[in-house]
């Protein structure tokens, strides 16, 4: 689960600084170009979207992944400036943010039998447990 929300983040990270360039374009079709504001009324509502998914990511990653307060800040502050969202997970990978994710993925969980102390583990002989 909370790879899947590290994922998500990552992956909406990237589309919110696409988002933003749709956007960008679209702006300067409508006021430099003056041609029209099809692309501001088809982004605008997009990059909303995915503004409020992108913050509402950041800080799921930020309780699950135990950021600082200012890890957490520079997340949500990363998601007005344009790109800066893909800077931002760029960093935060790099700097191992992510890492108590890896670190679940890569540990894999004891099994029940290896907590027993050894004197209790005995084998296993013909369906039989042999100490």
């Amino acid at each position: 689960m909370n790879s899947r929300i590290v994922s998500a983040f990552r992956i909406v990270a990237i589309i919110e600084a696409l988002t933003w360039l749709g956007l960008l374009i679209g702006m300067y079709f409508k006021y430099l170009a003056a041609s029209g504001d099809a692309g501001v009324k088809i982004f605008g509502p997009i990059h909303g979207a995915v503004f409020v998914g992108y913050v509402l990511l950041a800080v799921l990653c930020a309780r699950i992944q135990r950021w600082s307060f200012w890890t957490t800040v520079f997340a949500l502050g990363s998601s007005v400036p344009p790109f800066c969202t893909v800077w931002f997970e760029v960093w935060a990978n790099r700097s191992g943010q992510f890492a108590a994710v890896r670190q679940a993925e890569n540990s894999a969980p004891e099994s029940a039998i290896s907590r027993l102390p050894p004197t209790r583990r005995g084998r296993l002989v013909g369906g039989k447990m042999q100490e």
